[in-house]
């Protein structure tokens, strides 16, 4: 994993986080204990998922621009599969509060993305390979 790809997950990863211990922190007090549970349990499914797909993205890259997109694709497809075999499973659950965990799982998700646009907006990456035209 590259220095610029580390940056970029740390920069997407700690706000992420801090909007998931807000929203445990909102779903405390609208829901109570299963109401948090919702809420960690979304941050580290979406975490996990981000995770995830950087690592093996870039893991892709190191190979070829096609294999990388090909990963990218797969990863997304493999990603929505498992979150609706996920919803499906937990659809009635008493276990955790579904809306906290919905809500959460949005915010996140939104963050996530809002935070990786913003990192690799800033970062100084080459999209033409100098020298070669």
């Amino acid at each position: 994993m590259q220095a610029d790809d580390v940056r970029a997950l740390r920069q997407s990863a700690v706000p992420t986080a801090a909007v998931g211990v807000l929203c445990a922190a909102v779903a405390a007090i609208a829901a109570g204990g299963k109401g948090v549970l919702g809420a960690v349990l979304a941050l580290a499914m979406v975490t996990l998922f981000f995770l995830i797909s950087t690592v093996v993205v870039g893991r892709a890259a190191r190979v070829s621009p096609q294999s990388m997109m090909i990963t990218a694709l797969a990863t997304y497809l493999v990603k929505i599969l498992i979150l609706a075999v996920v919803t499906a499973q937990f659809r009635d659950t008493t276990l955790f509060n579904p809306r906290a965990f919905g809500i959460t799982a949005i915010a996140c998700v939104l963050c996530w993305s809002g935070t990786q646009v913003r990192s690799w907006m800033k970062a100084k990456t080459f999209y033409v390979e100098p020298g070669k035209l």
